[in-house]
């Protein structure tokens, strides 16, 4: 199942209103959303490609912009603990690349370019009905503007039913923030408490909507 624009749109307002608080740094960060898109892989490291950036606040100081404004894709390391089915860990590198198509005055072209830090959580949940939910997490740093940023990203699978993944699945919303300075860990604690909530949340949308 693929997360319409119906629940996408709130979900994304959710994840914002969840995560921009938790996410304090030194100076202001910019935020970016996502939908949709194919998150593949095996032992080797994840992929995501096809999915689309639908909001970024603060780019170059501006304010909201919203729509269909370019595409998020992503690589990590290589499986370092756990399994992709059961939940587990990747070893940071990889890239992570934020492009837009020259909406709402953003620049065509890339908006960020970076690397996973940090190792990359894969977090799998149970659901009171047995389904399951996956969701990544990790640090990412790299240049936005010709300007070093580091940030996190977090990253929640549509629901995979009864079963586990199976090496693709759809991404039905994530969110990336970045700053000019690193977050602290106590940042970053807060961040993955805003990032449950918010998949929580999601989660009891998309079941509603079953």
């Amino acid at each position: 199942m693929r997360l319409s624009g119906k629940f996408l749109a709130p979900a994304l307002l959710l994840l914002s209103s969840l995560m921009l608080p938790s996410l304090s740094f030194a100076t202001s960060g910019t935020d970016f959303s996502n939908g949709g898109g194919t998150l593949s892989g095996t032992n080797v490291g994840l992929s995501l490609t096809g999915s689309t950036l639908v909001a970024v606040n603060g780019y170059n100081g501006g304010g909201l912009i919203t729509g269909d404004l370019g595409t998020v894709t992503f690589t990590t390391g290589a499986l370092s603990g756990g399994s992709l089915q059961m939940g587990g860990s990747f070893a940071p590198g990889g890239t992570f690349t934020i492009d837009g198509n020259g909406t709402g005055g953003l620049p065509n072209g890339v908006l960020f370019s970076g690397t996973f830090s940090g190792t990359v959580t894969w977090t799998l949940t149970t659901l009171a009905n047995s389904t399951h939910n996956y969701t990544l997490t990790g640090v990412v740093t790299g240049t936005m503007g010709g300007m070093s940023v580091s940030g996190v990203t977090v990253q929640l699978t549509i629901n995979t039913g009864k079963g586990f993944f199976n090496g693709s699945t759809t991404i039905s919303g994530g969110d990336t923030t970045v700053a000019a300075s690193v977050p602290e860990p106590s940042t970053l604690a807060l961040f993955g408490t805003g990032a449950f909530a918010f998949a929580g949340a999601l989660r009891r949308k998309l079941l509603a909507a079953l």
